[in-house]
């Protein structure tokens, strides 16, 4: 599963959902973080909501509602097995 993780620095929010992202297993991600502050598109349509995390299908992008920052890993991976259905 392609993930992206729309992020800024000094985002706490961003930096506790990509922690646990990185430690899902299952299932297996791929996950690209990018930094809203390095391209202006992204910061015009993110830049009050990060952290924003799509789903990657093909070459479309598509928004998975964001975890409570209190979810825990084993949530998460739930949360992604849901969601990893229909991205496929």
């Amino acid at each position: 599963m392609h993930l992206i993780l729309y992020s800024k620095p000094g985002c706490h929010l961003c930096e506790g959902l990509q922690e646990k992202l990185e430690q899902v297993r299952n299932p297996p991600l791929e996950l690209e973080i990018r930094d809203i502050t390095t391209n202006d598109d992204w910061f015009a349509a993110y830049q009050y909501e990060v952290p924003v995390l799509a789903g990657v299908q093909g070459e479309q992008e598509k928004i998975i509602p964001r975890p409570s920052p209190r979810a825990s890993v084993p949530q998460l991976e739930r949360m992604l097995q849901k969601y990893s259905g229909t991205l496929s």
